[in-house]
């Protein structure tokens, strides 16, 4: 089998000297050096050093297909680095890894924490907020950071977030000679002069008993922006049961309301494309995917189904929370692939008597859902019925 032309090579901050002598080798014979300028100037690879183009793209790697080329990535090239964004592109044969101790393996190690037991997230291109699932008592995350400014502005969001005791460990230039930790609180935070790469360990020790998000579907509804539209806590969590969600599936949410059941999709590993006619309604749906850092994950999509559904990748389940119609579901149905599952809730009787009928057509069960709730009743308490909820839920 011939030599793979490309080799992806992790180096840390004790640059050469920290390496093997395979990618040592591979440095000398390659004819061009990508990476970034840090990369390049802790390998001392000279001319045949090319800094990755801004923003970051892999083509001028593919446009050398086929000569010895060399790339440099920070630690584990496949950890939050090129390494995966070449491999799509390459069969296996044409490259080969050859890995260096990342930052999280470095910080772990530093800090005495089981890896298996800490949530490891790469912030350097996401926002805060994607820490939202992971805040609670007792939690242990190590994140890696953009720059030197983003502890401090880390600091300032737990703050904000009520989590003010969190202890924080700013990891600076970790296995190199520079190398620094320092701990802190990010209630009273005050380190400065610090310098990239960075990463921060949190530790969740001091948080008060309940803190946190729940991770369970069916959250609050106090904990979206909503108008009222908005499916009701235990008719969710019923909702995202029948829905069944899977990490890295897809989801269309037609008549998205708030987006609560795709956020609360995405937040079960999955991704969503969120459907829904109305511009203010839109915006409510795009505040709750910033509160939980889901950019890129959820979709807000400005329009009506059926039409708004052309040109979507295939779901993996739909969830018809408003608009229902007959010709929406006639429309539909032909989209699902096999395996697909399809989930409407109704709470008029024309939709209702829709549901029926496309029960006892497509199979699938129905369920009606009956809720009350202890409200007062003069000087006592009385039951008070929400109204009911008749759920379809059919798989293609």
């Amino acid at each position: 089998m011939a030599e793979p032309w490309l080799t992806i090579i992790g180096i840390g901050e004790d640059g050469l000297a920290g390496l093997p002598d395979a990618s040592r080798s591979a440095l000398e014979q390659a004819e061009i050096v990508f990476g970034g300028p840090r990369h390049l100037s802790l390998a001392g690879v000279g001319a045949k050093g090319q800094p990755w183009p801004v923003p970051f793209d892999t083509a001028p790697v593919l446009e050398c297909r086929g000569r010895p080329i060399a790339v440099l990535a920070s630690g584990d090239p496949f950890r939050f680095g090129a390494g995966g964004a070449l491999a799509e592109w390459l069969e296996p044969g044409e490259w080969r890894a050859l890995p260096a101790p990342g930052i999280f393996s470095l910080a772990a190690a530093r800090l005495g924490w089981r890896q298996e037991q800490t949530a490891c997230l790469g912030l350097h291109a996401a926002p805060f907020a994607r820490l939202r699932p992971y805040l609670a008592p007792g939690c242990r995350i190590i994140a890696t950071l953009r720059d030197g400014a983003a502890p401090v502005a880390l600091a300032e969001w737990l703050t904000a977030q009520g989590a003010g005791a969190m202890r924080m460990a700013v990891l600076e230039r970790l296995g190199g000679a520079q190398e620094r930790v320092r701990q802190t609180r990010a209630d009273g935070f005050g380190i400065t002069g610090i310098e990239a790469p960075v990463a921060v360990a949190l530790c969740g020790a001091d948080l008060p008993r309940g803190f946190g998000p729940a991770n369970a579907p069916g959250r609050p509804e106090a904990e979206f922006a909503h108008d009222g539209q908005i499916t009701r806590s235990p008719i969710r969590a019923l909702t995202l049961a029948a829905l069944a969600p899977r990490r890295g599936a897809l989801l269309w949410d037609i008549g998205g309301g708030s987006g609560a059941v795709s956020v609360e999709w995405a937040l079960a590993g999955g991704r969503a494309c969120c459907i829904e006619p109305r511009p203010d309604r839109l915006a409510n749906i795009r505040a709750n995917i910033e509160a939980y850092g889901l950019s890129g994950i959820v979709e807000p999509i400005h329009g009506a189904a059926p039409e708004a559904l052309a040109g979507l990748a295939e779901p993996d389940a739909v969830f018809v929370g408003g608009g229902a119609s007959r010709e929406l579901f006639e429309t539909l149905w032909p989209l699902l692939p096999a395996a697909a599952r399809l989930v409407a809730n109704a709470v008029t009787l024309e939709t209702e008597a829709l549901l029926t009928d496309l029960h006892v057509r497509r199979g699938g069960s129905l369920t009606r859902i009956e809720m009350a709730e202890a409200a007062p009743l003069g000087r006592m308490r009385g039951w008070q019925a929400a109204r009911p909820v008749v759920q379809w839920q059919v798989t293609r």
